[in-house]
């Protein structure tokens, strides 16, 4: 494994093409349910047509050269060899960015919002804003991922994380974001390496999902209690699968395209500001170079391994633990489980930023790459100043 970094692109494996096409043409389909479309899963019907777009209609290589447009890189870095993007920002001083997706994404979520970030007068805004961005694939994700290698908890992953922003590209104090683990990576960031953050902005508020800390006096608290309730009953399915017996579910996912991809389908679809109908927030291109990109690197049982640590070594930032690193939260209305500031802010508590955003879900990078650009720049403008 290289020792500093050098320059990557994404090659496009014929060989595993031709598999994929073959796998996609023998699909053996479920069959549909009784009752409403999308109620206990993901719809055949909709997964059929899927399918056949992606096998017919969908260009892998198409989706390979958006992503080698932008600057990539590896680096043998904690025990393997780590994959990221660092596009320099376009503007007199461009501020450190370091961008964390989650599960089920990967860097294809950032491919609209990085230009917005990097370059914002191309877009009419101020070359004052511009950022750095370094974007890494997740340890155990995507490009970050070989057979064999050791398996990173979110602590583990904002260790890499800083690792690379401090010791490898000299970045010593850097703003970071992120949502899904992305979210609760940054939240580690400014709980381990506060010195090292000019501030940190979050689309996904990680806190513990405890039904007890909800101040049932007030209309937020009983709102924020009845969105928990429903989500821990009828969304965390998935999460228990992946957090106890991760390896069983691997198999199936690792084995049939068509399955990883209604696993990551309904995700979209139900995590999504869509009205029901998933592609009114992702184009299906969009949606299948992220799927393609699991399934090519083969990284699905290892990016599961989040939820297996968590599940057993804890919630990954302690009980009653606060940090003073300037925040800020943009709450996207879609998101799963939305909780009230007051709640936030007794664990982050210098929540500058609360942003009511009046669209998007979960998947804010992808679902509302030019509002969530805004949104980060217009926290990050004045802490520029104590890099």
């Amino acid at each position: 494994m290289s020792q500093t970094p050098a320059p990557f692109r994404l090659q496009v494996d014929q060989g595993a093409l031709d598999d994929l096409h073959q796998r996609l043409a023998r699909t053996r389909f479920p069959e549909q349910p009784p009752g409403e479309a999308w109620t206990t899963g993901t719809d055949p019907a909709y997964m059929r047509d899927l399918v056949t777009y992606w096998r017919d209609g969908f260009s892998w290589p198409d989706q390979v050269a958006r992503l080698n447009e932008f600057p990539q890189f590896t680096l043998a870095l904690s025990g393997i060899q780590l994959h990221y993007l660092h596009v320099p920002g376009k503007g007199p001083n461009p501020c450190p960015l370091l961008l964390s997706h989650g599960w089920p994404g990967s860097v294809f979520e950032f491919l609209d919002i990085i230009p917005r970030l990097t370059d914002p007068a191309r877009f009419g805004g101020d070359p004052a804003d511009a950022f750095t961005v370094i974007a890494p694939s997740l340890p155990g994700y995507g490009l970050s991922f070989q057979p064999g290698q050791p398996r990173f908890s979110v602590e583990a992953m904002a260790d890499c994380f800083a690792a690379l922003m401090s010791d490898v590209l000299g970045y010593k104090r850097f703003a970071a974001q992120g949502g899904d683990w992305g979210s609760t990576i940054t939240a580690r960031l400014a709980f381990a390496y506060p010195e090292r953050l000019i501030g940190i902005h979050l689309n996904m508020m990680p806190l513990p999902r405890d039904l007890a800390k909800a101040d049932m006096a007030t209309e937020e608290g009983r709102a924020y209690h009845a969105n928990l309730w429903d989500w821990l009953r009828e969304g965390t399915g998935y999460s228990a699968i992946q957090g106890t017996k991760p390896q069983t579910l691997a198999f199936g996912l690792s084995d049939s395209p068509v399955g990883l991809a209604a696993w990551i389908v309904e995700k979209f679809r139900s995590w999504s500001d869509c009205d029901g109908d998933v592609e009114v927030a992702f184009s299906r291109d969009h949606m299948l170079a992220n799927i393609s990109f699991y399934w090519f690197t083969g990284a699905i049982g290892s990016s599961f391994w989040p939820y297996y640590a968590r599940m057993h070594d804890g919630w990954q930032i302690a009980e009653g633990a606060t940090t003073a690193v300037p925040a800020a939260y943009a709450a996207f209305p879609a998101e799963m489980v939305r909780p009230p500031r007051s709640l936030a802010q007794q664990t982050f508590t210098d929540l500058r930023r609360w942003s009511v955003m009046p669209k998007g879900g979960h998947f804010a990078a992808m679902e509302q790459p030019e509002a969530l650009a805004a949104d980060v720049a217009a926290f990050f403008r004045p802490l520029r100043a104590s890099l």
